[in-house]
């Protein structure tokens, strides 16, 4: 059985927030190390849906490239930030995270990652969530891929992230959800 897109959006809709992002970092516990606070975990991180980038021009360019900074979108299905609870200013580590598309081949995904690289190789700084944009929000002093694959994910992608050496979680279907899934809304 393939991966389906409803299987896709329900995974990329939990991690969005930021239980979800954490039950997924402690899956992976070398990145859960990364929270500067394991006690107020909710508080030690950022996470931005398909995040986006503002790149600055290279210093000394003249021309046309070196106008304004350009706002870039990271080919990636999130961005976990760190951040100080206590200050809240944002810290070290940041953790993109790849998530397996249906029908997505290896090179495909692979790809994404080593886009987001070039993207993140320049001077850049965060587009935050608006309860964030207060805070300093340049470059990190690390970049951390995490790709999530399915059961279902073909037996070569999983060869080749491993052979790629990238860190990775596997993911089962077994979660019941749906399209259809209904939320109740609050009654005024």
């Amino acid at each position: 059985m393939a991966v389906k897109q409803s299987d896709y959006e329900f995974f990329l809709a939990d991690y969005c927030s930021r239980e979800g992002a954490i039950a997924l970092l402690r899956q992976y516990r070398p990145y859960l190390e990364k929270l500067p606070s394991l006690r107020r975990p909710e508080q030690s991180l950022i996470t931005i849906p398909f995040p986006l980038v503002r790149v600055r021009p290279p210093k000394g360019l003249e021309g046309p490239a070196s106008g304004n900074p350009e706002a870039i979108p990271l080919p990636c299905e999130l961005a976990v930030l760190m951040c100080d609870p206590e200050w809240q200013v944002k810290l070290g580590a940041e953790i993109l995270i790849f998530i397996h598309r249906p029908n997505e081949e290896f090179s495909e995904l692979l790809m994404r990652w080593r886009n987001c690289q070039r993207y993140l190789d320049k001077e850049y700084e965060w587009l935050m969530p608006s309860q964030q944009q207060h805070m300093f929000s340049a470059e990190a002093d690390e970049i951390c891929p995490l790709f999530i694959l399915f059961e279902q994910t073909p037996k070569h992608i999983l060869k080749g992230i491993e052979g790629a050496n990238l860190p990775f979680v596997i993911q089962p279907l077994w979660v019941e959800h749906s399209a259809s899934e209904s939320v109740e809304v609050p009654q005024n």
